[in-house]
């Protein structure tokens, strides 16, 4: 906005310049044209130049060298970043994961289907806003590594100024420093199928202390959620979670009624494969059964794995929940011990 502010000002005051010696020097005041064959008085000289040196200062010394050195740190790979964090691409989502943390989550976008289809009125932030944000610190190097699970993707945060693809099969970097607190919006700048527009980014950037209570939090989380995935859930407590994973996860392809999309995304209502055995005979995933869907994928087509996004008890509580909702009716259940047994 402030590069804009000032080609703007630039631009009216050249063209004012410019109507101005239109109209002073026009034809029916009386002006008479005049011959130039090059500068030949001081006057002259100093018009000449003086336009020239201003661009030099304009170009190199007031845009270009910032904008040269701040390209030159994000694309620096010789100093050592203070932390990575790693982004998976999937549609139509962003995974966060910090290495030296061991903290890992799943950001989708937040904005309800009634404001979508238009049976709510849409918020301040309609289609920019997640569940879980990505969290940075303040004043550090933060190595970024990019890859996707299935088709290009585009990581891109306007107020950062970069925007680099997430490409399957390969790990690209980028870096970022953060200076001010804040929360920064972008989306996925890639075509990326049906759901594009349902991939938006959101990074909240805080004060290091503030920030490694928030590394804190999340690791108290994880280590509740492992304790409560061991034991046996109920019913109705697998279904209330199925529900909430589902919303966040599946609905964006399958459709929050468990429809799908005809030729795109298959419905879940009526499925043979959602009616269909889980586990085989010695208590292995039946190939290409529900469960081995949810956890390892279908090559060759949009269902991802999700066994390394989603906990043991999410995908016991998404299967348990699908099984039993969308006109199913299996009666059956999943335990996070079971799935944890499967990995």
């Amino acid at each position: 906005m402030e590069f804009m502010r000032i080609i703007m000002g630039i631009y009216i005051a050249v063209f004012a310049v410019f109507a101005y010696s239109i109209f002073k020097h026009r034809k029916s005041s009386g002006a008479q044209p005049g011959t130039f064959t090059g500068p030949g008085s001081r006057r002259q000289w100093i018009l000449a130049i003086t336009p020239f040196l201003l661009l030099i200062y304009i170009d190199y010394i007031w845009m270009g060298i910032p904008a040269f050195h701040a390209i030159s740190r994000m694309e620096d790979t010789r100093t050592a970043a203070d932390m990575t964090v790693k982004v998976t691409a999937s549609q139509w989502k962003w995974q966060y994961e910090y290495p030296d943390e061991g903290i890992s989550f799943v950001s989708a976008m937040a904005t309800s289907q009634g404001q979508i289809h238009g049976r709510e009125a849409k918020g301040e932030h309609y289609l920019l806003e997640v569940d879980n944000p990505l969290i940075l610190p303040t004043n550090k190097k933060v190595r970024i590594l990019l890859i996707s699970t299935d088709v290009i993707h585009s990581w891109w945060v306007p107020s950062f100024g970069v925007k680099r693809d997430a490409v399957p099969g390969y790990l690209r970097e980028m870096w970022v420093n953060i200076e001010k607190p804040g929360i920064y919006r972008g989306q996925c700048a890639q075509l990326c199928g049906d759901g594009h527009s349902f991939m938006p980014i959101v990074v909240e950037a805080v004060a290091e202390p503030q920030f490694n209570e928030w590394v804190a939090q999340k690791k108290a989380q994880s280590s509740q959620a492992e304790a409560v995935a061991g034991k046996a859930w109920s019913r109705e407590e697998l279904m209330a979670k199925g529900d909430e994973v589902y919303k966040v996860v599946c609905s964006a392809c399958h459709q929050a009624d468990g429809k799908g999309l005809p030729g795109a995304f298959p419905a879940l209502s009526g499925s043979s494969i959602v009616n269909g055995p889980m586990l085989d005979k010695e208590g292995h995933l039946f190939k290409d059964g529900h469960l081995d869907r949810v956890m390892n994928g279908k090559p060759g087509t949009a269902m991802q794995a999700f066994k390394n996004s989603l906990s043991d008890a999410e995908i016991a509580a998404v299967v348990t929940y699908e099984r039993n909702s969308f006109g199913n009716r299996m009666g059956d259940m999943v335990q996070p011990a079971q799935v944890k047994a499967l990995r």
